[in-house]
């Protein structure tokens, strides 16, 4: 793993999540909801999985941060996303969105859209299909594979960070985060996460964790994608498959410690 953030601001960060143990609270899909539990728990966060249009407001109030994510959509849950989404930005409480399948329907697009208008997310975390749709609805998404590489949506990513004022990150072979003018870089993973279903959306509630802690939302992201990065370099390098590797990934989270970052 190789990041352009300072090593001291690396394992700072992770101390204090692990000391503080924020409460995450999580509005996403059913495909994800166990593995993004786990690697909030393995990180040292504290996640409610929670969609209930009718308690987003107190529930919100509560968390440290707020993740949304658009994986398994409808509109009962659209509902509930912009409820607790201006529930957080009233109180000034982080927001991660993950644009899932973004630019894969026109309605997903639009979803996003949307949210985005009226949450006001801190940070957006996508793959670079998803974060270049957001910006040019013409482009398409493979489902919620990505078509294109992270470098190619930089330029793209740099674009949504400067219209929302939010923070950006493209994940992929090389992961980048940007507020439209600077950019931080991750490098390292493993081809092997990306045959483990959920991996994506699992960044986005570490970035919520971080986010919760670090004041400043690039440390924060970088600092997150850094941890992912980490633990799934370790985990590949003695996993069989992907079963294994799902596995090894939350152990190697679990044990990570901010001396070896």
């Amino acid at each position: 793993m190789n990041t352009t953030l300072p090593k001291d601001l690396l394992s700072a960060s992770l101390a204090a999540v692990r000391i503080q143990r924020p409460l995450v609270q999580n509005i996403t899909n059913y495909v994800v909801m166990n593995n993004s539990a786990n690697a909030l728990l393995a990180i040292g966060a504290s996640p409610v999985m929670a969609h209930w249009v009718r308690e987003m407001d107190e529930m919100t109030a509560i968390a440290g941060a707020l993740v949304i994510n658009l994986g398994t959509l409808d509109d009962g849950w659209i509902e509930g996303m912009l409820a607790a989404g201006k529930a957080a930005r009233h109180r000034g409480i982080p927001i991660v969105l993950d644009p899932v399948g973004a630019g894969a329907t026109s309605q997903r697009t639009q979803a996003a859209m949307k949210i985005i208008d009226a949450c006001h997310p801190t940070i957006i975390r996508g793959n670079a299909s998803e974060i270049m749709a957001l910006v040019d609805a013409r482009i398409k998404s493979k489902g919620v594979d990505s078509t294109a590489s992270s470098d190619d949506a930089l330029e793209a990513a740099k674009r949504l960070a400067c219209t929302t004022s939010s923070v950006v990150v493209i994940s992929g072979a090389t992961d980048y985060i940007t507020d439209g003018t600077q950019v931080h870089i991750v490098t390292g993973g493993s081809e092997m996460m990306t045959a483990v279903t959920g991996m994506g959306c699992t960044s986005t509630a570490i970035i919520g964790a971080f986010s919760a802690v670090v004041c400043d939302p690039m440390e924060a992201a970088t600092a997150a994608m850094a941890v992912m990065s980490w633990a799934g370099e370790r985990a590949a390098a003695y996993s069989k498959g992907n079963g294994s590797m799902q596995v090894n990934f939350l152990d190697e989270l679990y044990n990570l410690t901010p001396d070896q970052l």
